[in-house]
């Protein structure tokens, strides 16, 4: 059995693996890159979730396929995704299409190594250490250590387990049975991986107090003290402070000057989950938003997202120069990290995560910047600031439409009031009917396929759309598209 090929393998036949992919990446060019950012082209072709498995035909069969048949399932594939390079996919914190980046995920694919020892991924390892050692530059830092994470949520789960293991090194070996009560600090506008990870790392979510904010969402340093005294006077023992730059969805910056005050006094970890508004960091114009960032313990960055690196691109940096990561995470597998090898082991940072297999994360990022430069990558965010300053000012501009609050930041926040409840702000129910308008036009934008832009409700504020500014590609164009829309699709609400 092990001589016969199965039905339309591909394997020993080079010649028809070339043709195939030649063929594929045909597709992806003319289907993902040259209709996906068209703004001509839909953004998405919606179909109910059994409609969807009947066109795809998703079952997987014993025998195989030919190549013509593949190909048109890649089609299919394509055509029923989102298309989240599109110039009117305003929905996440990430979209885009930058093909130098782009480039950088098709060689990373294609070489298929894993980022953990220097004998497999020479070049990645190299070129990893010296894009984090650029974006520690920029955070402020001389020197450091850092890794590149599966997301911003690991990168904030590793900030906490390195504080923890700091304080207590040996709850590595010890577990959780040698630890007192733990408390960490966090805005109520943090990210929900904050619980997530303190669940998963055992602190449980009850060891996540959770700190005032402001009107603008922004943490309140003195309630910080207030919440610190209070875990304290209840026996458990703060060991971390979590600030967030560029909160998901009012994109606000907290105060970290102030923060790392209060820090410093109780001799707390702090770490900055930047993952959104990191990459102000390249912006002489804005980068004053994230003042005092230099004080952190650690710094969670996502390119991938305001600087559209393609996901993921997460990096998790540190202020740390005593190996900290390794001594937290490593186990010193002696079938990977051999300590008797032909060069330098260090070189080896595999044992600096929890992972074992890890992805090329960093070519995507180094190759972009490259091409651009840094300049380019800063033209880069100016623009999304000034292209979310000019859809603010349309939409000041037109009737029914109300800002949630100033941005300051690329978070343009605001509802949309139909006709049916323009002036009627004092009857009883008009927050209630307001709030069930966003959903009701976000089913309309995505079942057309004209456009898709998140909502949600926030504190005692009904349902508000998030126009997230992120793609480099926008023009003022798309901003007034965006406005015209909302205007087509809810005339008769």
């Amino acid at each position: 059995m092990a001589d016969s090929k199965p039905l339309f393998s591909l394997d020993g036949d080079p010649v028809a693996a070339e043709a195939l992919l030649r063929d594929v990446f045909g597709i992806v060019v003319d289907e993902v890159i040259r209709k996906g950012t068209s703004a001509s082209e839909k953004v998405c072709e919606w179909k109910e979730p059994e409609e969807l498995k009947r066109l795809l035909d998703l079952e997987l069969r014993s025998q195989g396929e030919a190549p013509e048949q593949i190909l048109a399932r890649c089609r299919a594939v394509i055509r029923y995704s989102v298309k989240t390079c599109h110039p009117h996919f305003f929905n996440q914190l990430f979209s885009g299409l930058d093909p130098h980046s782009l480039a950088g995920r098709v060689i990373t694919e294609s070489l298929n190594t894993s980022q953990y020892t220097y004998e497999i991924a020479p070049v990645f390892v190299l070129m990893e250490e010296e894009v984090l050692k650029k974006l520690r530059a920029l955070v402020g830092w001389s020197s450091g250590d850092g890794v590149f994470c599966p997301g911003g949520s690991i990168s904030n789960m590793y900030a906490m387990n390195l504080a923890r293991y700091q304080r207590y090194p040996d709850c590595k070996q010890r577990g959780l049975r040698g630890l007192p009560p733990l408390a960490l600090f966090t805005s109520k506008e943090c990210h929900y991986s904050i619980k997530k990870g303190a669940a998963f790392l055992g602190l449980g979510t009850d060891s996540v107090w959770i700190v005032k904010t402001d009107e603008r969402g922004k943490m309140m340093p003195e309630d910080l003290e207030r919440q610190i005294s209070l875990a304290e006077a209840e026996g458990s023992v703060p060991f971390l402070v979590s600030a967030t730059s560029g909160t998901t969805v009012l994109g606000a910056f907290d105060p970290l000057e102030a923060i790392a005050d209060v820090c410093q006094r109780h001799g707390l970890w702090l770490h900055v989950d930047a993952a959104w508004g990191g990459s102000v960091l390249l912006s002489q114009t804005h980068r004053h938003l994230l003042d005092g960032i230099q004080r952190a313990d650690s710094v969670a960055w996502n390119p991938h997202k305001l600087l559209a690196a393609g996901l993921q691109c997460s990096a998790l940096l540190l202020r740390d120069t005593s190996n900290l990561l390794r001594r937290c995470h490593g186990s010193q597998a002696s079938y990977l990290f051999q300590q008797d090898k032909f060069y330098d082991v260090a070189l080896d940072t595999g044992d600096k995560v929890v992972q074992c297999g890890r992805r090329v994360d960093c070519l995507k990022l180094w190759l972009m910047w490259k091409a651009q430069g840094g300049q380019g990558l800063e033209r880069r965010v100016d623009r999304a600031f000034a292209l979310a300053w000019y859809l603010v000012e349309e939409l000041k501009k037109r009737e029914g439409f109300e800002l949630v609050i100033e941005p300051e930041f690329v978070n343009v926040c605001f509802w949309f009031v139909p006709p049916s409840l323009r002036g009627k702000q004092e009857n009883p129910d008009y927050g209630e009917r307001l709030a069930k308008v966003a959903p009701v036009l976000k089913e309309r934008m995505v079942k057309e396929g004209s456009m898709m832009i998140g909502y949600q409700p926030h504190g005692t504020r009904g349902n508000f759309f998030r126009m997230v500014v992120a793609n480099p590609a926008l023009t003022r164009a798309d901003m007034d598209f965006l406005l015209n829309e909302l205007e087509r699709l809810g005339q008769d609400l």
